[in-house]
């Protein structure tokens, strides 16, 4: 049975599981706090990631559900971290409340060795930090003054970046608020994040089509 990955913005959605239906005949669906799975007549299947769940919804009610949960409005906090650059954002929907951007220098790698290779890990190992640092003081001054009204937090760029950035003790009261999903974003500018909803707010979707 052929698999593919799709994600389906919330406007689209209703769309989306109406072409489903109408490709592969009568569909039932099932729910969990995680999912919705739709199961077509013809053995078709498409599971429906729920964006920042739990789905607290009536399994019988499991369609409806799904539509008002992705397509309600919430206030999100975005971290995108890569060395060098960071951006922090609050959304309430899609609209960009609250942003900064900011950079740092971080040299690449060099290909020297010995002492020469030593000190230039060392260099580089010292920027870093002032680069996430930076990132820090810009999540606190983005972030923070809103932490006590928002939904859910959404990272991205390089992880193990954010990681470090988040590990800010001045940024702890964020780490409830994290979601599993991760955006893979280039380096953090400000049309970068202001796109980031393109991505946090679609509903990831894994179909899976009987063989013809």
């Amino acid at each position: 049975m052929p698999t593919k990955r799709i994600a389906v913005a919330p406007e689209r959605l209703e769309r989306w599981l109406a072409g489903f239906a109408d490709r592969h005949g009568a569909v039932e669906y099932r729910a969990t706090a995680d999912s919705v799975i739709v199961d077509a007549e013809d053995g078709a299947q498409a599971r429906c990631d729920v964006p920042f769940p739990p789905l607290d919804v009536d399994p019988d009610a499991a369609y409806g559900g799904l539509l008002a949960h992705a397509w309600q409005d919430r206030r999100v906090g975005v971290l995108l971290v890569r060395k060098g650059g960071h951006a922090a954002g609050v959304f309430v929907g899609r609209e960009l409340v609250a942003s900064k951007v900011g950079s740092r220098h971080v040299q690449g790698r060099s290909a020297a060795g010995g002492q020469s290779q030593q000190r230039f890990a060392r260099r580089r190992e010292k920027q870093a930090r002032e680069a996430y640092q930076a990132a820090a003081d810009v999540a606190v001054r983005v972030l923070m003054p809103h932490a006590a009204t928002l939904d859910a937090v959404v990272t991205g760029g390089d992880r193990g970046a954010a990681t470090r950035v988040l590990a800010d003790a001045r940024l702890s009261p964020l780490h409830g608020l994290l979601v599993s999903r991760h955006v893979a974003v280039p380096d953090p500018k400000l049309s970068v994040l202001r796109d980031t909803p393109d991505v946090f707010r679609a509903v990831p979707i894994t179909i899976d089509e009987p063989d013809t």
